[in-house]
Parts: C-alpha cells; sequence; structure tokens
C-alpha cells in the first residue's frame, strides 16, 4: 500500500513508508490525542483503493488541502466525506450536510464545495472517478450534500464497512485484496443511495442545472450589498418562488445561503495577516454589509461573539501553517 505526503512530491523527497503513516497518525487507546500526533498544518497523505484515493483529516485545513489537491483530478472525481469523530459539514448546490460521528455524503469535485472539520473532529475523504461512481449511482452529481446517517440500513452497513477498512488499513492490511474491496465499498454505496427516496432523488436531479447555475451566481457576486434572493431569481431567469423552491429540501433559505458565505468569508478576513490592520466594519462592508450593527449582531449569533472578541480570541492561537503548495500535484500523481 503506497501513501503519499503532498509536500513530499512537491520537493521530490519520497512518499512516506506506510509505518511512518501509521506512526505519526494512528489513534489508540491510552496514547496521545489526535490533535497531537497530528496537528492541524501537516499535510494531507493519500493512499490507493483500486482507483480510489483515501485520505484522513484533521482540521478546517487539512480540508482545504485535500479539496486542492482534488482539483488535480482528471476527469474530475466524486468526493465521499465520511465523519469519524465529532461533527462536520459539507455544502454544496444550497444543500448543507451536518454530519456526526459515522455519517457521510458526496460532493462533486467538478463543481464549488465547501467542507468544514473543525479541530478535534476527523473525516474520511474517498476521492472516487465520476466515471467509476456511476456505474453504481446513476446520477451521483444529483446527490451532493444528502447526509447519509450511520444509525440503522445500508448507509450504516456501508459507514461501518469503510470504518473498519480504514482501521485495518492503518494496521496491517494487504495491497493484494485492494481491488476487491473497492468494488464492495462501491457496491454497499450504490445500495446506500438507492434506500434515497425516488422523489428526492428524481427533484434534485431535474433542478441540478439550476442549482448549480445559481449557486455559481450566488459566489460570483456574493459582496455585492444588493445581492438578495428577487435578484438572484432575475439573474437566473427563474421566478423567486422557484428559486426557493430549490432550496426547500436543504437546511438554508437562499437569504440564509447568503448570509452564512458572508460571515464565513468575513471570519477568515478577522483572522488574515493581510486584514490586520483594518476596522471591523472596513472588512464588513467589503463583504457585502451596509450596516455594521446589523453585522455584528448576525456575527455573534452565527459565531457566539462579537467580531472583535473573536479577532483577539481567535487570532493569538492560530498556528503556524505550512504551505499548501503541491497538494494538487500529489493527487494527480496517485503516488
Amino acid at each position: 500500500m503506497i501513501l503519499s505526503e503532498s509536500t513530499a512530491v512537491a520537493e521530490g523527497r519520497p512518499c512516506p513508508e506506510p509505518g511512518r503513516y501509521v506512526a505519526r497518525y494512528a489513534r489508540e487507546e491510552g496514547t496521545q490525542s489526535h490533535s497531537e500526533l497530528a496537528p492541524p498544518w501537516e499535510p494531507v497523505a493519500w493512499t490507493g483503493l483500486g482507483e480510489m484515493l483515501v485520505t484522513e483529516i484533521g482540521s478546517d485545513t487539512q480540508a482545504r488541502q485535500a479539496r486542492t489537491s482534488g482539483a488535480g483530478l482528471h476527469p474530475p472525481g466524486i468526493f465521499l466525506h465520511l465523519q469519524l469523530q465529532g461533527e462536520g459539514v459539507a455544502r454544496q448546490d444550497g444543500r448543507e450536510a451536518l454530519l456526526r460521528s459515522g455519517d457521510f455524503t458526496l460532493c462533486d469535485g467538478a463543481r464549488h464545495y465547501e467542507i468544514g472539520c473543525p479541530g478535534g473532529s476527523r473525516m474520511l475523504v474517498v476521492a472516487i472517478p465520476a466515471a467509476k461512481l456511476r456505474r453504481y449511482i446513476a446520477c451521483p452529481e444529483s446527490l451532493a450534500a444528502i447526509p447519509m446517517r450511520a444509525a440503522s440500513g445500508v448507509s450504516a452497513l456501508t459507514s461501518n464497512f469503510l470504518r473498519n477498512y480504514w482501521l485495518e488499513c492503518r494496521r496491517t492490511l494487504d495491497a493484494e485484496p485492494l481491488g476487491q474491496i473497492a468494488v464492495a465499498a462501491l457496491g454497499l454505496l450504490g445500495a446506500a443511495y438507492a434506500q434515497v427516496a425516488r422523489t428526492h432523488a428524481e427533484r434534485s436531479s431535474r433542478g441540478t442545472a439550476h442549482r448549480i447555475r445559481i449557486i455559481n451566481y450566488i459566489h460570483a457576486h456574493l459582496y455585492d450589498p444588493d445581492l438578495t434572493p428577487a435578484q438572484v431569481a432575475r439573474a437566473c431567469r427563474i421566478t423567486t418562488r422557484y428559486l426557493h423552491y430549490l432550496f426547500s429540501d436543504g437546511e438554508e433559505t437562499v437569504a440564509r445561503y447568503i448570509l452564512k458565505r458572508r460571515l464565513e468569508a468575513c471570519s477568515q478576513a478577522l483572522l488574515a495577516d493581510s486584514h490586520r490592520g483594518r476596522t471591523v466594519t472596513a472588512i464588513a462592508f467589503d463583504h457585502g454589509f451596509n450596516s455594521a450593527t446589523h453585522f455584528g449582531r448576525v456575527f455573534r449569533a452565527q459565531f457566539g461573539m462579537t467580531p472583535r472578541e473573536y479577532r483577539a480570541r481567535t487570532a493569538p492561537a492560530r498556528p503556524a501553517m505550512r504551505r499548501e503548495a503541491g497538494a494538487a500535484v500529489a493527487l494527480a500523481s496517485g503516488c
């Protein structure tokens, strides 16, 4: 079994041996915490599973690294995200999947998506060639960010299989049966999504093209203070009623989707060195807000503290992040 480390490939160094990977990342009972063994700025490492690639992430930084390296897949792949510990979130096409331990979801790597993996949580990421997955799921792109629960049914079987595979992979799993394991995993995945209500899947499939256009428009105009659901509907040449209908099967309304994306962008800007000398109000206005009072209120509702408190409490705790360059090379090379 071959594992690749993004910076190692970028710098021309050999990929780490499986034993080294296990020593750094394994989390056994009675040992150090996962965060002590794998700090959040540690580059992601991938291992092969048939034609798929698998990695584990444990921070938002590693989530960005995994997503960046996923952009190097040609042709683009579908990403399965399975929560191993804690909570995570996946967003695409206006839907948001909140993942708890064992839950999983899909994201289409060919389009914009977001993954959240806060420190202290762990997530398994499986990159699957889209053409391969379509043999088991007719239209996986239409099922993006639909949470599959690990509580019961075929989803539970799929989740347990993948988690047990990863546990054995980090121990002494031989490379010889990996092709058969990959087939079994894809078969279970197809069976799990076959259980998704037919009306849900059909509805999602019909609206996928509209969703893609809408999300792309929102992200292109996110910092326009005049961006509203009505404006989005006019720009995408659909009715406001149909726009709200397309978002009705998710956990966020159109307005809430726009607000949360702006707040997340502001939270990142508040911690960025490039914005250190700028005021909170200036940052808010740059990201589509036109009232400092309103921004302070909604920011506090989202993050549990004022923007200034967030900046003061969080900034000193930021570690020196390692550069993410070369991540795409690592995944594209399949090393």
